[in-house]
């Protein structure tokens, strides 16, 4: 006999909410396709994540509509700070001519980003748990600099970025640019494994690790089509 349930609004611990950015780390990508040596992006403000694409395309025949197809789903993103690290430059286009002397309009590399946000709820506020978010394959626009002068009312400048990216591969999956990992649903131990990783330890400089070391470090067995055979 099935068992039945009926629906329930807004019980208690239930009421979740997302908010705030920090801990974010920058990595630039090497010829390899890997982002090593992964550093501190310190005065972060937010960043703002764009999907675009995935738009209907409908297909008529014999006088009805006879399928939808969908677009590339693309992602963009806004990266919004009071500072960059040095490292960004070559990202941003700018390289040194002569210690503290730099040029810009030069060849921009490819990076990767990971930031924190936090997971509240009714109960435990800000404290219930957090979403780190990996973002990959991201190329940087030429930004707006605006300065101006200082008078009564001083503030400090924030520099915007336009950020592109380019999916890479993720194994029984489409290729993503960005994987989110949930503290609230995954194992503990796994998680900071994870962040020293993602943060570097001890041991071992900070990296950002690709979806096939992700999917391998969590367990992960499904795939997007159950006659997907998962690879690696």
């Amino acid at each position: 006999m099935p068992e039945f349930k009926k629906l329930t609004w807004n019980e208690t611990g239930t009421r979740h909410y997302e908010t705030g950015v920090k801990n974010g780390v920058l990595y630039v990508r090497d010829k390899d396709g890997k982002y090593p040596k992964g550093v501190a992006w310190n005065g972060l403000t937010g960043v703002t994540e764009s999907p675009s694409g995935a738009e209907p395309s409908p297909l008529y025949a014999d006088d009805i509509k006879y399928l939808t197809l969908m677009s590339i789903e693309e992602l963009g993103a806004t990266i919004e700070a009071f500072v960059s690290p040095d490292e960004f430059d070559e990202c941003d286009g700018t390289a040194e001519l002569a210690p503290g002397v730099s040029i810009g309009q030069q060849a921009r590399k490819i990076f990767g980003m990971s930031y924190r946000t936090t997971i509240g709820n009714d109960v435990e506020l800000d404290d219930h748990g957090y979403k780190l978010h990996l973002l990959y394959g991201a190329l940087a626009s030429p930004s707006e600099k605006a300065y101006a002068t200082i008078n009564e009312s001083p503030e400090a400048i924030t520099f915007s970025w336009e950020v592109t990216t380019t999916p890479v591969e993720v194994p029984g999956f489409k290729p993503t640019a960005l994987i989110t990992i949930d503290s609230t649903k995954v194992n503990e131990t796994v998680l900071k494994q994870l962040e020293d990783i993602l943060y570097g330890s001890t041991e071992a400089d900070a990296y950002l690790p690709l979806p096939t070391e992700l999917k391998a470090l969590f367990g992960g067995t499904g795939t997007s089509n159950p006659e997907e055979e998962p690879e690696g």
